[in-house]
């Protein structure tokens, strides 16, 4: 009856705020699928030319430029976000089409001459424009990762197992199986798998007895079907250059901890505690319009109160004039 008391009075959180984290999907597609672009890049972006009253809108002549592109063409030659291009080889450009069509026109780079006004100065720059190229970068996955819970790498691993799958003896070659698991690729700091004896190299087939699929498997369950701070079974293959290991392993997940937020034992007591603001607050004797005692907390500050008449504070901040050296 008592232990059921204090389990109502008391609540506690993690000592170390856990982040949270986004699951990927089985098949992960890293390419965004867009088409490059052909024709001239002047590296930045421009829009219509509005003028900036409110109470006067209207369209002036020029496109104004809204974004440049860092080490682009534009930026290269002076241009920047602001500015407004009134002329390119002696043409006007008053809509932003045209400046496009011109990109696309021109197969070849090359040099072209931008009359620019910023503000109420107008001058003459060259731009050396560049071809969008057509060759794109197609990103390659290294491993699936658990920041958490184990703190490792991994990806996944297949390869064939031989022996009959139903335990019936026959003859010629014996068949073959393929098996997936999560291979160890990284562990980073803080990372309970050394503890347990797992290392790089090392293969999880199975999860509390139940097979791995793939990395990505094993991390989705992890994190969904068990809490940090949990033990879990892990079937451990280790190939150890003569055969292959087979073995069982107990790890236990990374373990935040666990801090007392809150004690309160009605109108007599009261102590409350948060990480994230941090501060506290403890409270004896809480009469409603006043408390015997209050002491506060938050950040660098701290206050103390007596029957809610004698008040006083310490470490407020505090303006000091710097006179240099």
């Amino acid at each position: 009856m008592t232990a059921c008391l204090l389990s109502a009075c008391i609540s506690s959180e993690p000592r170390q705020l856990v982040p949270s984290i986004t699951l990927s999907p089985e098949t992960v597609s890293l390419s965004n699928g867009e088409p490059v672009g052909s024709g001239l890049n002047f590296g930045m972006t421009t829009a219509i030319n509005e003028s900036d009253s409110l109470s006067n809108i209207a369209i002036l002549p020029g496109v104004r430029v809204r974004a440049v592109t860092p080490n682009g063409a534009a930026d290269v030659a002076g241009i920047r976000a602001g500015d407004v291009v009134l002329a390119i080889d002696g043409r006007e450009i008053n809509q932003p089409d045209l400046l496009d069509a011109l990109a696309q026109q021109v197969g070849t780079p090359g040099n072209f001459v931008f009359q620019v006004r910023r503000n109420t100065t107008v001058f003459e720059t060259t731009v050396n424009a560049r071809m969008n190229s057509d060759e794109r970068s197609v990103p390659v996955e290294l491993y699936r990762v658990d920041p958490i819970a184990t703190r490792a790498g991994f990806v996944t691993e297949v390869f064939a197992e031989e022996g009959a799958s139903d335990g019936v003896s026959r003859a010629g070659p014996a068949p073959t199986t393929a098996v997936s698991g999560a291979r160890i690729v990284e562990l980073f700091p803080d990372s309970p798998l050394p503890e347990a004896d797992l290392r790089i190299g090392d293969t999880i087939l199975a999860l509390d007895g139940t097979p791995v699929q793939s990395a990505q498997d094993f991390i989705t369950r992890i994190h969904t079907e068990h809490d940090l701070g949990d033990t879990v079974q892990l079937s451990v293959l280790r190939d150890d250059g003569m055969q292959n290991k087979l073995r069982e392993v107990s790890v236990h997940l990374w373990d935040p901890g666990r801090r007392v937020s809150r004690v309160s034992l009605g109108p007599l007591l009261r102590y409350e505690s948060s990480r994230s603001p941090q501060q506290t607050r403890f409270t004896v004797g809480d009469l409603w319009l006043f408390s015997l005692f209050n002491y506060q907390h938050a950040e660098g500050e701290k206050e103390y109160s007596v029957l809610g008449l004698f008040r006083f504070a310490t470490g407020y901040g505090e303006l000091v004039e710097d006179t240099g050296p």
